[in-house]
């Protein structure tokens, strides 16, 4: 593209470089969460290798009870973090798979075929990368660890690379890491689940579909879905699936569709007096509450407790891990190979397929060495791989070997990724 002039607001016209006032706002939110992130993640790490190492354990590993009588439930302060807190962090992913599938990249099959394709060879790749390398040993049940893209961290970097990088780009990684989400989920879900109780997974399917049928009665009051929400979650917690997919699965039963058109909210407040009565206000702020879908506005007031509070203090309890321990050395080197070795390859691999089968073409104004770069800036796994690091191991030498893996491993797919969109965008000129 050349860098020639252009009247004002002709950038903003070409195709694939429009993007929608909420997805912005999206963006922004992820990439100064991902700062936040990494002060975090930087401070457990440092924490856990200093002289006071024994207080970053013994904090985490605080015994912490809620509930009454014989629905207490007990817990370490870490746990409570990893099963409660982070259903907060799920749910949001919920709510945007939920905004992706009704109104974004994901409803039109021809739009999200490529990155559909490109997230499915950047998870299988990683994982069998890693089974390669750890098969039939004690560090096989990791295989789902480098499956992962952290999407703070990922639009971070992208952010970071400032004008140059097409927005087209960005919203190719955004929908590569949406659909890596949802496999992601899959594989928590199924793979990494307890011992089931269907008694109990009954019960919370049939306490969503009670949600799904009060909101189809126009029921707005939040209280009753407050209640049925924690319900389904205790629920979810004693079924052997673990409690987050419970925030997973509120947010894809969220309508995304505004209860009232916005055109009947502007018409609405253009026939107003120029002094309102205090009922025509009122009826006017209901009008303009219910003119945004439910998923929007959950998702407008929640994503910022998610990025700046909830993942970072995921990061705080679950980093913390001691360098140069004596873990496996062989599940650090699967682990860092699938992330930035598997997902690199993965990505553009079937990326290649699709467009060499019909079955995609590239977004408009990006090239070949953008999608290699992306492929790497997916190699971020952190907070989800770290995640899936807890779910697969026991507390122990296993455990943080993996952790490790992901540490560094994020590290190094940030810094070759930045190297190559930034490369591959040098002669863009600046937005």
């Amino acid at each position: 593209m050349t860098s020639g002039h252009r009247p004002n607001g002709a950038a903003e016209a070409l195709p694939g470089r429009r993007m929608p006032r909420v997805l912005r706002q999206f963006l922004e939110t992820e990439a100064a969460g991902g700062i936040v992130l990494v002060v975090a993640a930087a401070v457990a790490l440092v924490w856990a290798n200093s002289p006071w190492d024994g207080s970053y354990r013994a904090l985490w590993e605080t015994d912490l009870t809620l509930g009454l009588g014989r629905w207490a439930h007990t817990e370490d302060l870490r746990h409570w973090v990893n099963d409660a807190l982070m259903t907060l962090f799920f749910f949001v992913v919920g709510l945007e798979i939920k905004r992706e599938l009704v109104r974004g990249d994901l409803r039109d099959p021809r739009v999200a075929a490529l990155p559909a394709i490109a997230a499915l060879g950047g998870m299988v790749v990683p994982a069998l990368l890693y089974l390669a390398v750890e098969g039939g040993s004690e560090g096989s049940r990791g295989w789902g660890i480098p499956m992962a893209t952290d999407i703070a961290f990922a639009m971070g970097i992208l952010a970071l690379l400032g004008g140059r990088v097409p927005s087209a780009l960005k919203l190719f990684l955004l929908t590569l890491a949406i659909v890596d989400d949802i496999g992601a989920i899959v594989v928590i879900a199924v793979f990494y689940a307890g011992d089931l109780n269907t008694a109990y997974l009954g019960g919370a399917v049939a306490l969503l579909a009670a949600m799904v049928v009060l909101r189809r009665a126009g029921i707005i009051w939040m209280a009753p879905y407050l209640v049925l929400g924690a319900a389904v979650w205790v629920l979810t917690l004693a079924s052997g699936v673990h409690a987050t997919i419970a925030g997973v699965a509120l947010g894809l039963i969220t309508p995304a569709v505004p209860m009232t058109p916005g055109s009947v909210a502007r018409e609405w407040a253009g026939d107003l007096s120029d002094e309102p009565s205090p009922d025509e206000l009122a009826a006017m702020t209901r009008l303009a509450q219910t003119s945004v879908s439910p998923a929007e506005r959950l998702q407008h007031q929640l994503h910022p407790w998610s990025s700046f509070l909830v993942v970072p203090v995921f990061a705080l309890a679950n980093a913390g891990v001691a360098i140069g321990g004596d873990g496996p050395v062989r599940v650090t080197a699967a682990v860092v190979l699938g992330l930035v070795v598997g997902k690199t390859v993965g990505i553009t691999a079937a990326s290649w397929l699709a467009i060499r089968l019909g079955l995609a073409r590239l977004p408009e104004g990006v090239g070949w060495a953008m999608v290699v770069g992306t492929g790497a800036v997916a190699g971020i796994g952190f907070t989800v791989s770290l995640f899936v690091a807890e779910l697969a191991f026991e507390a122990g030498t296993v455990q943080d070997a993996a952790k490790v893996g992901v540490l560094a491993a994020s590290v190094l797919a940030a810094a070759l990724g930045s190297l190559l969109v930034a490369t591959a965008s040098r002669r863009r000129p600046a937005a």
